[in-house]
């Protein structure tokens, strides 16, 4: 199935020295693994991969390009602003152990979500904030969570 883009319009993630990780251990991590995979992006992909990974659930991390127009991109099409797109990181996770829900809030909290297509001193629209869902559910589920980011009051500027 393709993965649709649903951008969150003025997401970024605006660097690396966040707070780490949301605790989001449920269910019995005894149990086979039950995997899914969800796709973010937002920030120079090196940076958000070593802390998703210190996630408990997350199995795997990938990071590359997508969102754009440029078949099998390289960084020298990207960084021009003119492929389409984004930075971003494909991270497999166990859902017995970590829900997507709970990814969410996490990627939320490692980034100021009201910034444009900018990342400390890193600008331009390869850096943009963006939830590639996979599937209706992750659809339903990425709306909720940046409307309750939203809602939340953190942030003095809309997400």
């Amino acid at each position: 199935m393709p993965i649709r883009l649903l951008v969150l319009a003025v997401l970024v993630l605006a660097g690396c020295d966040k707070p780490g990780p949301e605790p989001g251990v449920k269910g019995d991590p005894s149990m086979p693994a039950k995997e899914q995979v969800a796709t973010l992006s937002g920030c120079c992909f090196w940076g958000v991969e070593e802390l998703v990974r210190e996630i408990p659930g997350v199995l795997a991390t990938e990071v590359g390009y997508t969102g754009g127009t440029v078949e099998n991109p390289k960084y020298a099409d990207v960084k021009t602003g003119r492929s389409g797109h984004a930075e971003a990181i494909q991270i497999r996770f166990d859902a017995n152990v970590l829900s997507y829900e709970t990814l969410l809030r996490n990627f939320f909290r490692l980034h100021d979500p009201t910034t444009l297509n900018r990342q400390g001193n890193d600008r331009g629209t390869q850096y943009r904030s963006a939830i590639f869902y996979h599937d209706e559910e992750q659809k339903r589920t990425s709306e909720k969570v940046k409307g309750e980011v939203d809602r939340s009051g953190k942030w003095s500027a809309p997400v």
